[in-house]
């Protein structure tokens, strides 16, 4: 009871609480906007250009992939952020903050989601585009009729997961001045050795990972269109056909057959 009338009491919680809170789905708004706007093309652009694909480009797609790519991802982040402090000052004018924190974020997150596009264009069935392309449908066109459109619920996945990501970047971030949540649990949590801090933020960021969850979970069945739950639409259930007429047994059949023979002959 004693912790739970504290947090009334709590600095931490009554005022620095909101601003952290809000300067964390700051963060992450951007940085989630960015990804997407930079991110889906170059997913799209490393599966085109992959051998095999719709316009094959070998030399560039290695550099692109193993370059530019594989390297962005194999740096730790609080490596990368410190890193990237200069560039960040240069295009924010600061520093510190969730703005200039969200030039990394953008930065680390767009291969990583550019990744998960290429993999999720790539479980579109090899058929559908082919029979796009026979058709006379042009590759633009392929790619946005057919591999966008197969791959959506696989692309929304993508992004919720990289939206997550994003929310335990965030907290990473606040440790070098990017602020928000993160920046509170160290402050108070660590620093101060703020028990309720420390909880209370924990318990924010778990909240806000299962509410991006979710409605990602959602709305990646709802773009489905092979399922009965993407389209809107419940099954009907199967109606049990009506049971056959009964034969007529071969004496009443007989019968039947001489009393009209009877009746001819009167």
């Amino acid at each position: 009871m004693t912790f739970l009338t504290g947090l009334f009491d709590n600095p931490g919680i009554t005022k620095a609480l909101p601003e952290a809170v809000l300067e964390t789905l700051q963060m992450v708004g951007i940085s989630g906007f960015f990804t997407l706007l930079i991110g889906l093309p170059l997913g799209v652009f490393l599966h085109v250009s992959a051998p095999g694909g719709l316009l094959p480009m070998k030399i560039t797609n290695r550099i692109v992939s193993d370059i530019i790519v594989n390297i962005t991802r194999s740096v730790p982040f609080a490596i990368l952020m410190v890193t990237l402090i200069p560039l960040a000052r240069l295009i924010t004018g600061t520093s510190i903050g969730p703005v200039a924190a969200s030039v990394s974020l953008s930065i680390a997150t767009i291969p990583f989601f550019a990744r998960l596009v290429e993999n999720a264009l790539r479980d579109v069935s090899g058929g559908k585009i082919d029979a796009a392309l026979v058709m006379g449908s042009t590759k633009m066109q392929v790619v946005t009729k057919v591999l966008l459109r197969e791959a959506l619920p696989g692309l929304v996945a993508a992004l919720t997961t990289t939206l997550v990501t994003l929310v335990g970047y965030s907290a990473m971030a606040g440790i070098v001045g990017g602020g928000g949540l993160g920046r509170l649990a160290y402050n108070y949590g660590v620093q101060r050795f703020d028990t309720q801090v420390m909880v209370v933020t924990i318990i924010i960021i778990v909240a806000l990972v299962q509410v991006i969850q979710l409605a990602g979970d959602y709305a990646s069945r709802r773009v489905d269109h092979r399922s009965a739950a993407g389209s809107g639409r419940r099954r009907r259930p199967a109606t049990a056909a009506p049971d056959p007429l009964p034969a007529p047994a071969p004496a009443a059949a007989a019968r039947e057959a001489d009393r009209e023979t009877d009746r001819a002959g009167v």
